[in-house]
């Protein structure tokens, strides 16, 4: 089941990617919808903030979560280097504090490449590696009549293609549609 519009380029399969802003968690909620099985999020232990399933819940079953700390950012690298390898969950979703090191990329890719399991990396703008397939940067777009509203621009893509679109989230269908710009 695809849960994107196919008028934008879908993250690879198999591959690391990063995301940036305010929209960042939309971004790996609403790929792990479209993963469709069980996510594995890792984060430094310091950080005390946890999520509710309630948040996410219109995106996938809690059951589907699975959250790991680790001490500190090479512990979060090893655990989710591992759990790419293994396979055994459909996302790997990274917070990352300070910037991935290329090998450090490089063999998050080939992990994922090694285990057919997708990575997500949560970064602060501007903190980018060059080992990642894609770089996205999400943000809300303010609009009365849709929270779900949100600007997602693609500015790093190995593949070429570059650009801007306006999705929002469809909790019935469980997938992002892009909003076509007004007049179109």
């Amino acid at each position: 089941m695809n849960n994107f519009d196919a008028t934008y380029p879908l993250p690879k399969k198999y591959r690391l990617h990063e995301v940036c802003g305010p929209g960042a968690l939309f971004f790996a909620f609403s790929l792990g919808a479209r993963m469709g099985g069980p996510v594995l999020w890792v984060r430094e232990r310091w950080q005390t903030d946890r999520m509710h399933p309630v948040g996410f819940s219109t995106f996938f079953d809690a059951r589907n979560l699975l959250e790991a700390t680790a001490k500190e950012q090479n512990e979060v690298l090893n655990v989710a280097e591992e759990a790419l390898r293994s396979g055994s969950v459909s996302l790997v979703v990274m917070e990352l504090r300070k910037p991935l090191s290329l090998t450090a990329g490089r063999r998050l890719q080939l992990a994922a490449k090694d285990g057919k399991t997708t990575a997500l990396a949560l970064i602060s703008e501007g903190m980018g590696s060059n080992a990642t397939e894609t770089r996205w940067k999400c943000a809300p777009v303010f609009d009365p009549s849709d929270s779900t509203l949100q600007r997602w621009k693609l500015t790093k893509n190995k593949s070429g293609t570059l650009g801007v679109w306006d999705v929002r989230w469809d909790a019935n269908a469980r997938r992002i549609i892009v909003v076509s710009k007004t007049g179109e």
